[in-house]
C-alpha cells in the first residue's frame, strides 16, 4: 500500500455533503464549488451520484469536462481526479462512467455493505454472495476505468476477518483504492486505528500501489478524531466535506483534518496539497449555496474561531498572539484587510478582484455584477471580499427564477400592525402584487409571498447576520423550508418523512429585502423540484442520495 508522507484529500461535499437535508445545490452551484475545490488543491472530487437523477449525472459530467480537464491553452494546471459514486450494480457503474469519462483522471467509486446488520436486513445477502458481488462489480468497473475505488459500507461495524477477505477480492478484481467508512459514526479512535492497522497488515494482496482511505461520520462527534487515527495507522486518503456537512450529524470536516496535519506537523510529519488560505472563502461559499449556516464556535471556520473576549485571553493576545492562537487567521484566509473598492472603482478593478477570488465571469455576467456592485457601493463606503462573495452568490448561483422579487415595501413599528406589500414577477412574466399583515415585517413579507406563490411549505429555519461590521453592513439571510402536501392527506409524521428540505440565501443592505430574497430562493427550488419531478434516488435506507 502507499506509504508516503502525502495524504490525499478526497472531497465529497458535492455528494455526501449534499445529502444533508436542505443542502441540495443547483448544477451551477455544484460546478462553482468544484472549481473552488480544484483551486484549493483538493486531490479527488466526488462530484455526485450519477444514478440519482439525470440532472445529477449531467452535473457530474460538466464537472468532469470543465474542472477535470486542463483549461484551454494551458498544460500546467493541477487537475483533480473526478469520481462518481455507484452502488455495486452494472447500471449504476455505467452511469458513473458515463458521467466521469471526459475527465483527464476519472475514477469510479463503488460500494457494498459488509456488516452483519446491513447484509441481513438491508441487502438480504449472505457473506458469500457479498464477496461474489464485490469481485464481479469491481472487475466490471475496472474494465471501464483504470482507477477504481471500493468501499465496504459500514466497515466500522463489520467483522475484521470478513473485511480482509472482501478487500482482498476487491484488490484481486482491480481496485486501486480501498476506502474504509465508519458509516454510522460508531467507532472510537482506538478502535478505528486498530481496524485500519489490521486491514493494512492482513488483507491479502495488499501492495504499494493500493491507497487505503478513511471516511468517517460524526454521529458521536468523533469523525475528525477517527480520521486522524486512521491516518496515523497508515491510511493515506481522507474523505471529507467542507464545514463537515453530510447526512445526520455530518462528515469529517476538511478544514479540521487539513489544519490539524499542518498545525501539528511535528506529530504527524504528513503533508497535503491544500492551499489553506482559501479555506475560509470556500467554507463561506458552501454555506451560502447550501443554506447551512456555520455555527459560530465551529473549529477553523466559525465566526468565533479567532475571536477573544475573556480579559485574560485578550491580555495574553496583546502580549503575544501565540499565547491563545495555535494558528494564524491568515493561514485559513481570515484577515481584516479591506478590499479598497468603492463607488469610483471601475469594471477592470472588479473583474481583476473577482478573478483573484476564483470567479470567472463573461461580459454579460460582469455587466450584471458591476451593476450590483455599483448599487452596493452607493450605500457602502468600502466593499470587502465578503461583500463580493455574497453579491456573487446572490446574483449568479441561485436557481433559475420562477418568481423574482421586483418590489417590497414594509411598514412596522409600535403604532400599527406590521404590513408588507410585495411585487413579484411570476413564471408567466406577469406582475403579482399582494399586501399582508403579520407579527413583524418578515412575517408579513413571507405571508404576502405565500399568497402569491401558493406553494405550501413550512419554514424550518431562519438565520440572519451581518457580513461585515458597521451600520452599512450587507445583511445575509439563510432559510430552510420543507415542502408539504397542502391537502392534509398525510399525517404529520409521514409529511415530515416524505418531504424534502430546501435552503435559500439572500443578501442585501436591507435585511427585509435579504429575507425576501432568501425565502423566494428556497421556494424556487421547491417549485422546480415539484414541477419537474426531480425526485432523487435513495439508498436502501430510503436516504436521499442526490
Amino acid at each position: 500500500m502507499t506509504k508516503s508522507n502525502y495524504v490525499k484529500i478526497f472531497d465529497t461535499t458535492l455528494r455526501d455533503g449534499e445529502q444533508s437535508p436542505g443542502a441540495t445545490m443547483t448544477s451551477a452551484e455544484k460546478l462553482e464549488v468544484a472549481r473552488s475545490l480544484a483551486r484549493m488543491g483538493v486531490d479527488i472530487i466526488e462530484a455526485g451520484f450519477p444514478a440519482a437523477s439525470p440532472d445529477d449525472l449531467e452535473a457530474v459530467r460538466r464537472i468532469a469536462a470543465e474542472v477535470g480537464c486542463q483549461p484551454p491553452g494551458r498544460n500546467d494546471a493541477r487537475v483533480p481526479i473526478i469520481t462518481g459514486l455507484a452502488r455495486a450494480n452494472k447500471s449504476d457503474i455505467d452511469k458513473a462512467w458515463e458521467a466521469v469519462r471526459e475527465a483527464e483522471k476519472p475514477r469510479i467509486h463503488t460500494f457494498l455493505a459488509t456488516s452483519p446488520i446491513h447484509m441481513k436486513h438491508k441487502l438480504k445477502m449472505d457473506p458469500e454472495e457479498v464477496i461474489q458481488r464485490v469481485s464481479e462489480m469491481v472487475a466490471y468497473a475496472r474494465s471501464l476505468c483504470a482507477d477504481v475505488e471500493f468501499s465496504p459500507e459500514d466497515a466500522g461495524r463489520s467483522d475484521p476477518e470478513f473485511l480482509y477477505v472482501v478487500l482482498g477480492e476487491a484488490i484481486k478484481a482491480g481496485a486501486t483504492t480501498l476506502n474504509i467508512p465508519d458509516t454510522v459514526g460508531y467507532t472510537t479512535p482506538d478502535e478505528f486505528y486498530n481496524l485500519i492497522d489490521g486491514i493494512i497488515k492482513n488483507t491479502p494482496g495488499m501492495h504499494d500501489g493500493i491507497t487505503v482511505s478513511v471516511h468517517c461520520h460524526d454521529d458521536l462527534g468523533l469523525a475528525t478524531a477517527n480520521t486522524l487515527a486512521g491516518i496515523r495507522a497508515g491510511a493515506r486518503q481522507a474523505e471529507v466535506t467542507i464545514n463537515g456537512i453530510g447526512e445526520r450529524a455530518g462528515n469529517t470536516s476538511l478544514e479540521e483534518v487539513v489544519m490539524t496535519l499542518k498545525t501539528r506537523h511535528p506529530v504527524f510529519n504528513l503533508e497535503t496539497g491544500i492551499d489553506t488560505t482559501q479555506i475560509a472563502r470556500v467554507s463561506k461559499q458552501v454555506s451560502n449555496y447550501t443554506g447551512m449556516v456555520v455555527q459560530p464556535n465551529k473549529a477553523i471556520v466559525g465566526a468565533n474561531a479567532f475571536a477573544h473576549e475573556a480579559g485574560i485571553h485578550q491580555d495574553g493576545m496583546l502580549k503575544h498572539n501565540l499565547t491563545y492562537e495555535i494558528m494564524r487567521p491568515e493561514d485559513v484566509g481570515v484577515n481584516q484587510t479591506k478590499l479598497v473598492l468603492g463607488k469610483h472603482s471601475g469594471r477592470h478593478a472588479l473583474r481583476s478582484r473577482l478573478a483573484e477570488m476564483g470567479h470567472s465571469l463573461d461580459e454579460s455576467e460582469l455587466d450584471k455584477a458591476f451593476a450590483r456592485f455599483k448599487e452596493l457601493a452607493d450605500r457602502k463606503k468600502v466593499i470587502t471580499d465578503a461583500d463580493l462573495e455574497a453579491l456573487i452568490a446572490d446574483e449568479f448561483y441561485r436557481p433559475r427564477d420562477v418568481y423574482y422579487l421586483e418590489g417590497l415595501q414594509v411598514s412596522c413599528g409600535t403604532l400599527g400592525m406590521p404590513t408588507a406589500t410585495v411585487r413579484l414577477r411570476g413564471p408567466d412574466r406577469a406582475e403579482h402584487v399582494h399586501a399582508s399583515m403579520g407579527t413583524g415585517p418578515v412575517d408579513a413579507t413571507y405571508k404576502a409571498i405565500d399568497a402569491i406563490v401558493n406553494t405550501p411549505c413550512k419554514l424550518l429555519e431562519f438565520n440572519i447576520h451581518a457580513i461585515t461590521e458597521g451600520i452599512d453592513a450587507l445583511g445575509e439571510v439563510t432559510v430552510r423550508i420543507q415542502g408539504t402536501n397542502g391537502h392534509h392527506t398525510m399525517d404529520a409524521q409521514k409529511e415530515v418523512e416524505f418531504s424534502r428540505v430546501y435552503g435559500g440565501h439572500g443578501a442585501d443592505t436591507d435585511i427585509i429585502v435579504a429575507s425576501a430574497k432568501a425565502y423566494i430562493n428556497a421556494l424556487n427550488k421547491l417549485i422546480i423540484a415539484q414541477t419537474e419531478g426531480l425526485q432523487p434516488a435513495t439508498n436502501d435506507f430510503g436516504v436521499m442520495l442526490g
